[in-house]
């Protein structure tokens, strides 16, 4: 069987995309580049995201796995801007031509594909250092974009499911059996696992908030750090309260302490923290309910500008150890 760069991308690839293709794509893989056509009065949303092995994911991570995540972090993008996936190009550095690691790795991301009709437009590979980079297109209508700079004074800050998992399951692999969940039942660590390898990105979610929130960010470098992006944008400050702060049931069984560092410093959970106005939190309960997942109230933003603040039960100020994730200030 041959094993050229064209043919891994026909095997592997090609079949699966123009399967999947939908009413937006009129040339995807075939062609020195693809064409959409987004419907009249609409605007495009396009983001990127790469992952690097031993940075973003370790080494003997499921092939399977790694490309529903390698899609789902880009979803995840698309969802925090209220956007409807189109389609995504995948640029590809591969070791070696491996067939069963390709055929495993194309499972996973078509079938998120899939789930989200968001189908393979094109792309690249080379030989190279395991490195994966996907650039996701979308749409909204014109002006119904969530923004990180729209949140006002007063409006209520949410997130939805539960934060901290990802960031959880993460320790465990580093620390092994010095883990602080070790002992957890194998049920809680396996889903702990999933949170961190297969992540659900909240696109029915963010396309319903149109019209809601006031602003938006995916929770993908920790909520301290993210919260900070969305205030600095909006030129506000917000207060948090620690405690309302959504935990999984594994997280529960943490001390308090290290349950909130793992909730405000934990990355890649992938789940939206948004703000709104107070007068709409009849409509995002109902959001919660048509989605089947918490939307839970957290906080509120103020005038302090670039401030995050987190308090306790009684309003007194607390200081979480340890920082959100950054690729330059971390090694």
């Amino acid at each position: 069987m041959s094993t050229g760069e064209f043919d891994l991308i026909a095997r592997h690839f090609t079949g699966r995309a123009a399967r999947q293709a939908n009413t937006w794509v009129r040339m995807g893989i075939g062609d020195d580049a693809a064409v959409l056509a987004p419907e009249p009065g609409h605007q495009m949303v396009i983001s990127t995201d790469m992952l690097v092995e031993g940075r973003h994911f370790f080494a003997d991570v499921s092939p399977e796995a790694l490309g529903h995540k390698a899609l789902a972090v880009n979803l995840s993008d698309l969802a925090a801007m209220g956007a409807r996936p189109l389609g995504f190009t995948l640029a590809l550095a591969l070791p070696a031509a491996d067939d069963a690691w390709l055929e495993k790795f194309a499972e996973g991301m078509f079938a998120l594909a899939e789930a989200h009709n968001c189908p393979l437009l094109g792309g690249d590979t080379t030989k190279g250092p395991l490195n994966i980079c996907i650039t996701i297109f979308g749409d909204v209508p014109d002006g119904a974009a969530l923004l990180r700079g729209g949140a006002q004074v007063g409006d209520l800050i949410y997130v939805s499911g539960t934060i901290g998992d990802a960031h959880l399951a993460l320790a465990n692999r580093l620390q092994g059996s010095d883990a602080t969940a070790t002992f957890l039942p194998e049920d809680l660590r396996t889903l702990l696992q999933a949170r961190l390898d297969r992540p659900t990105p909240r696109n029915q979610l963010g396309m319903l908030l149109r019209g809601i929130a006031s602003s938006a960010i995916d929770l993908s470098d920790g909520l301290r750090g993210d919260l900070l992006h969305l205030v600095r944008a909006s030129h506000a400050g917000a207060d948090i309260q620690a405690n309302a702060l959504p935990a999984s049931a594994a997280l529960t069984q943490l001390p308090p302490t290290r349950r909130l560092a793992c909730q405000v410093n934990g990355g890649d959970d992938y789940e939206l923290l948004f703000t709104a106005p107070k007068r709409h939190a009849q409509a995002i309960e109902r959001l919660a309910i048509e989605c089947k997942l918490p939307l839970t109230p957290v906080g509120q933003i103020t005038a302090d500008h670039d401030s995050v603040r987190f308090l306790d039960d009684e309003g007194s100020l607390i200081d979480p150890p340890g920082t959100s994730f950054d690729h330059f200030a971390q090694t």
